[in-house]
């Protein structure tokens, strides 16, 4: 998304992408929260990783909180920079979680259980981060923002994983297809090292 050159009144924006970013730490928390514990308690490796990505986007969304505190100082350009990088290698390190994982599932065979929670939790994603995607994009783009634009990214691409994951725990449930768990995992790894080449790609052009 192009960002404009319009700005309009910047207090009411900032405020704006300041609500966005409360209501993204509140659902991320419950997200992984269910998440996490859906995956443990049924053995799925996508769930977890659909956990740790929700925990990656808590974070990110804390960054920009304070990338907006800090945007009238001189330190703002700095931790923008700082805070790509850090957000870059946690998608490298979720990336090698997941191939780990998944290849010991597929090689011992373990088969994951069904998860009605999981279920629900990667429904309700599937709802809600497309809009919250969208609302951030746009807020970014009447502000300007690069680091909101760039989380809105991330919003997108945790509903992408949720599709994923939610497909996944759908075929286990249905076919009993226990491979498509970790097959679901390892199908978003090459998304999630696109993020975080991105978000080093972004950095370097700062």
């Amino acid at each position: 998304m192009a960002l404009s050159a319009h700005r309009a009144p910047r207090d009411g924006l900032v405020r704006r992408g300041i609500a966005l970013e409360i209501f993204t730490l509140g659902w991320m928390t419950i997200e992984a929260v269910v998440a996490m514990a859906a995956g443990l308690a049924a053995g799925s490796v996508a769930l977890m990783a659909f956990g740790i990505d929700s925990v990656i986007e808590f974070v990110a969304a804390l960054v920009v909180l304070q990338t907006f505190r800090a945007e009238q100082t001189s330190r703002a350009g700095r931790s923008e920079d700082r805070a790509l990088q850090v957000i870059g290698v946690t998608f490298f390190l979720l990336a090698a979680y997941i191939v780990a994982d998944s290849g010991y599932t597929l090689i011992a065979a373990s088969k994951p259980e069904s998860s009605v929670p999981g279920v629900a939790v990667t429904a309700a994603a599937l709802v809600v981060m497309p809009l919250l995607s969208f609302l951030k994009g746009q807020t970014a783009s009447r502000l300007g923002s690069r680091m909101l634009l760039a989380d809105a990214a991330e919003s997108r691409f945790c509903a992408y994983l949720s599709a994923t994951v939610l497909v996944g725990l759908l075929l286990n449930v249905a076919l009993g297809w226990w491979w498509a768990d970790p097959v679901a995992a390892l199908a978003v790894v090459p998304l999630v090292t696109k993020e975080g080449l991105e978000a080093f790609e972004d950095h370097h052009d700062d």
